[in-house]
């Protein structure tokens, strides 16, 4: 009888084991998602914040976002929301008992990600024709 101590297996499944798949990285960045969801939601507070601070507070904070590290960030915070809105649709729909099979499952995964990327591009499209820079 040996001691599960020195038993060279793993005690649960690990990325190592598992073949990575389309559902399996849903997962996985729905949650990245919802956690870079409440880091935009601290820039959201930080420009409340200067904008009630004064027109000087607002002008460098606008500076900030509007440099490409800073869009950058705006983009990314707009495809996490987006993302996170599909996948979070998909789940809604698995709540029903709908879209377990595997071939479903892939198929909505892979369209939470086209749709978040398609919407996250309207947005930006929008946003930048509307500021009269496209």
């Amino acid at each position: 009888m040996s001691s599960h101590w020195s038993d060279p297996r793993p005690l649960s499944p690990f990325t190592s084991i598992w073949r990575w798949h389309i559902t399996m990285l849903t997962s996985i960045l729905h949650r990245v998602s919802g956690v870079a969801l409440y880091g935009g939601v601290m820039v959201m507070i930080a420009w409340l914040g200067a904008a009630a601070a004064g027109p000087q507070y607002y002008a460098r904070l606008m500076g900030l976002m509007a440099s490409w590290p800073g869009r950058l960030v705006l983009f990314g915070f707009t495809l996490a929301l987006c993302f996170h809105l599909f996948n979070g649709v998909r789940h809604l729909i698995w709540d029903g008992g709908h879209g377990y099979d595997k071939k479903i499952a892939s198929r909505s995964a892979w369209l939470a990600f086209i749709l978040a990327f398609l919407l996250t591009l309207a947005i930006w499209t929008v946003a930048y024709k509307g500021l009269g820079l496209l």
